[in-house]
């Protein structure tokens, strides 16, 4: 009696990652974002309040070259060309950091609790669009907003520098290259906000506390210095909070080329400035706020 083969059954190993991954998936995935990013680009720009903001931003920059004309009356010769040019630059400056800003935080804010308000994220995600690419998508878009916004104001400035002194400002467009990060940053922790509110209102307050904190935590390190000098208990622990919070935060400051666009010549190189360390820098922090953001979002109930 002859014993029966046993038969033999094939146990499913792990699948392939080929087939686990597909190329086409993967541009497709990255093709819904961008589709979505253009349509949060185009209705973006449509927002009143935002051309406003862009509206008043180029008057200030335009009018800089006959503000500082009028002021600048009693002056004659060189001295006068510097004067003017000097404000026109502080001018340009604070133009272009207060209503960038302003426009970053506004567009960030607005973009995803909008369209919660308005039912259409529901339309969105019931079509085969993954919460990850209207995320993305969302976030995309706003980043061409402020990209657009920033190359306006600066494009402008560039011109009125230029017109004032006749040397291409090079270091400006420096400045504005860092400025973008700064923004970057800025933007990603209000978007995260933005995703957990069913208001613009708190992720725009939200997004201002992020930049004037920004802009302060280089005064943590010297509250830090402060206690370390005195033997008070809470004024120890007031300090071991600021130089943590140093650690923690973001500094703005770091992105400002404010002093060397006042005090150098416009085709000078920047001093004392690591742009890639920076550029790294920048985007550790806004791809901390985007994950923040992300988490945030899948977590909620659409």
């Amino acid at each position: 009696m002859s014993a029966e083969t046993p038969e033999v059954v094939a146990v499913p190993g792990p699948e392939p990652l080929a087939s686990r991954f597909s190329w086409a998936e993967f541009v497709a995935y990255f093709r819904g974002s961008w589709t979505i990013g253009k349509y949060t680009w185009r209705e973006g720009m449509r927002k009143k309040t935002l051309i406003g903001f862009l509206i008043l931003s180029i008057l200030v920059i335009f009018g800089s070259s006959f503000m500082t004309a009028f002021l600048t009356q009693t002056t004659v010769g060189d001295a006068m060309v510097d004067i003017e040019a000097k404000l026109i630059k502080d001018i340009c400056i604070t133009t272009i950091s207060i209503f960038g800003v302003l426009i970053t935080i506004f567009i960030s804010a607005s973009v995803v609790p909008a369209e919660i308000e308005n039912k259409v994220i529901y339309t969105v995600l019931s079509k085969p669009v993954r919460r990850g690419q209207y995320l993305f998508g969302k976030f995309i878009g706003i980043q061409l907003i402020v990209i657009l916004n920033l190359a306006l104001m600066g494009g402008l400035f560039f011109m009125a520098l230029y017109a004032k002194q006749h040397i291409l400002p090079t270091l400006l467009l420096w400045s504005i290259f860092l400025t973008y990060f700064e923004f970057l940053v800025v933007s990603a922790f209000t978007f995260a906000f933005a995703c957990a509110s069913t208001s613009s209102v708190v992720p725009t307050i939200a997004g201002l506390f992020i930049y004037i904190t920004g802009h302060l935590t280089e005064y943590l390190k010297d509250v830090y210095n402060r206690a370390g000098q005195t033997e008070n208990p809470l004024d120890i622990l007031i300090g071991k909070i600021a130089i943590g919070l140093w650690h923690v935060l973001p500094n703005l400051q770091n992105f400002s080329l404010r002093h060397h666009i006042l005090y150098l010549q416009p085709n000078d190189p920047p001093r004392d400035v690591l742009f890639p360390n920076l550029i790294a820098y920048g985007l550790v922090y806004a791809v901390c706020g985007y994950l923040i953001a992300y988490l945030v979002f899948f977590r909620r109930e659409l």
